[in-house]
C-alpha cells in the first residue's frame, strides 16, 4: 500500500508541478515517472527512498528545458523539509549516465542508452522498474523498451563475468 500511496502522490505532484512551469508549451506534459527499486517492485517501506527516472516524448524545441524544470520541481517538492517533515528521499542516479547524466531523458535516448551503453547491473535494475506516474503512453513505451532489453539474448559466460565483477566491486 505504501508503493500505491507513493504513486498517487507522484501523479498529483506531476500534475501540480506542471502547472507551475512558467513557460509550459502544452496543457499536459508528455512526461513519465519511472520507479525503480522498492517503489518499482511494490515493496516500499516507511524508510525507503524513491528511485526515480524521468522520461519524456515531446519534439517541441522547448521541451527538454521545460521537462528538466518539471523534474527539478518534483524532486524539490518531494525532498523539501517542512514543519511536518520530509515527504520522501529521492535517488535520481539510476538515470542514463548516472549522476552525470541529464535529469530527464527522451524515450529514444533512454532506449539507445539501454541497448548500447548500459551495464549489466543497470539491466538488472530494470527487472524492478515500472511506470508509476505521468503520461500512460510513455509508460507503455517504457515497458516495451524494458521488455526488449530484458529479453535480449546474452552470452552466459560474459554475463557471469559481469555479475561476478559487480559483486566483487
Amino acid at each position: 500500500h505504501l508503493s500505491d500511496l507513493a504513486c498517487v502522490v507522484l501523479a498529483e505532484t506531476v500534475r501540480l508541478a506542471w502547472q507551475g512551469v512558467r513557460l509550459r508549451h502544452r496543457p499536459a506534459p508528455a512526461f513519465a515517472v519511472i520507479g525503480y527499486g522498492k517503489l518499482g517492485g511494490k515493496e516500499l517501506g516507511y524508510a525507503s527512498d524513491l528511485d526515480l527516472v524521468f522520461l519524456f516524448d515531446d519534439e517541441a524545441p522547448e521541451a527538454a528545458e521545460n521537462y528538466a524544470r518539471l523534474a527539478q520541481r518534483i524532486s524539490t517538492w518531494l525532498t523539501s523539509a517542512t514543519a511536518a517533515g520530509q515527504l520522501y528521499d529521492t535517488d535520481l542516479r539510476l538515470r542514463p549516465d548516472g549522476a552525470s547524466g541529464l535529469l530527464v531523458s527522451t524515450l529514444s535516448r533512454f532506449r539507445e542508452y539501454q541497448m548500447q551503453q548500459a551495464w549489466a547491473w543497470e539491466h538488472q535494475a530494470l527487472t524492478r522498474a515500472r511506470f508509476v506516474a505521468g503520461d500512460a503512453a510513455i509508460g507503455n513505451a517504457f515497458e516495451a523498451i524494458r521488455r526488449e532489453v530484458l529479453c535480449r539474448p546474452r552470452d552466459l559466460q560474459t554475463l557471469r563475468g559481469e555479475v561476478v565483477a559487480m559483486r566483487e566491486k
